[in-house]
């Protein structure tokens, strides 16, 4: 992402600083099982925001004073590569990436079945390539459509996306400058396109009615990022219509 001053409005005449409406989305690329030694791996884009994902497992669980006999544990690692922002990341563990990860293993913890593989470990990896906002969001995305490709038993996909506050109007899929100099960014994850959140997250501060608007489009916009995935998995799967119902 570029660095580039605050501009004097970042919405005119209804329209964002890239041509987008209010409400869409950037262009969104996926990508599934394009590392062969993974168990699982996919790739999700919101325009410039890269995010790659390896998913290895369920295999046994190291140190072994941490098994669990009844449910498999899970590693969750989520990083952005030093070339990944204008300004370099440091390399190794930071604040912002140790938390971050801690928040997508508990999302995930909620949808996948660990009872199945007691002992055992899942290990979600996931790197940010290019980074242009709501980089947790490509991330979980990425990380769903990996642990299906690894074939790892969940109750639905986990969809997310972020909602945000700029120039005073609500947003969805928040860019790199509304990031940088909007008022607020919220990242969403839903299970599928169930009405329920497994996380939520904000920065900023709105009205009571502000962040009621910001959920339902939260909601709309996990939507259909649940509906991109299912399409890509079928894709790469050749799942056909007559094939979905005999499941």
């Amino acid at each position: 992402m570029t660095k580039v001053g605050k501009p004097e409005r970042m919405i005119i005449g209804g329209k964002r600083l890239d041509g987008r409406e209010l409400e869409h989305f950037r262009a969104i690329s996926i990508e599934i099982g394009n590392l062969k030694k993974a168990a699982g791996s996919a790739v999700f884009k919101f325009g410039d925001t890269y995010a790659q994902t390896a998913v290895f497992g369920p295999q046994e669980m190291h140190p072994k004073h941490l098994q669990n006999p009844e449910k498999s544990f899970i590693k969750c690692r989520y990083a952005m590569a030093p070339f990944s922002s204008t300004e370099r990341i440091r390399p190794g563990r930071t604040r912002r990436a140790t938390e971050i990860s801690k928040v997508i293993k508990e999302a995930f913890s909620d949808v996948i079945f660990l009872e199945d593989y007691p002992k055992t470990s899942i290990d979600i990896y996931i790197e940010i390539l290019q980074a242009d906002a709501s980089t947790r969001c490509a991330g979980l995305n990425a990380a769903s459509l990996a642990l299906v490709d690894a074939g790892i038993p969940m109750k639905n996909l986990v969809s997310s996306c972020s909602v945000g506050k700029v120039d005073g109007k609500i947003v969805l899929d928040v860019g790199g400058l509304e990031d940088n100099y909007g008022e607020v960014d919220m990242a969403v994850a839903t299970v599928a396109d169930e009405d329920k959140f497994i996380l939520l997250q904000m920065d900023g501060i709105v009205t009571k009615q502000e962040l009621s608007k910001m959920l339902d489009l939260a909601r709309k916009g996990c939507s259909q990022i649940f509906e991109m995935q299912k399409n890509a998995l079928k894709e790469k799967y050749k799942i056909g219509e007559g094939d979905e119902q005999d499941e």
